[in-house]
């Protein structure tokens, strides 16, 4: 998995509505990189809901916020059309990304093994760099603790 301190992975990847984001255009910007695993289940609807309802405290850190899952951009209108999200949804349906950050990690439930995207958040700084992660997230409080630690990196 990425490090604190380390440059972020470059990244082109499709929004909800087909446009190609890139971290490249991005710079001078600060960004919350959050993986989850997918569109419309009750832990992700949450942490995007928490997300969507903190986005104007992130705009006014200057950083925007990108989601990423495996999800398709059909996938991810949808599922921002039916919870009305206020956020930028990517998605990575090769995982060749999630790869790059590590979060594409080997996943055990009810005794099966599998590969999946293990909910993970990382703030880049406006030069590309990893200036904070959390790995294996658990949603409650989790928005929260990233803008605290957003406006202190800012603050530094």
């Amino acid at each position: 998995m990425i490090e604190v301190g380390q440059k972020a992975p470059d990244f082109c990847l499709p929004n909800q509505d087909d446009v190609e984001i890139c971290l490249r255009d991005l710079k001078g910007k600060w960004i919350v990189l959050y993986f989850y695993p997918r569109d419309n289940t009750p832990g992700c609807t949450t942490e995007a809901c928490e997300f969507t309802e903190a986005a104007p405290d992130f705009s006014s850190l200057d950083a925007i916020i990108l989601g990423v899952s495996a999800d398709s951009t059909k996938k991810h209108r949808n599922f921002i059309e039916k919870h009305d999200l206020g956020i930028t949804l990517l998605s990575d349906e090769s995982t060749d990304m999630m790869q790059q950050y590590g979060v594409w990690q080997l996943k055990k439930n009810y005794g099966k093994e599998y590969m999946g995207i293990v909910r993970s958040t990382f703030i880049i700084d406006p030069e590309g760099i990893v200036r904070a992660k959390w790995d294996k997230v658990r949603v409650k409080g989790h928005v929260e603790a990233v803008k605290e630690k957003l406006a202190e990196l800012k603050q530094a």
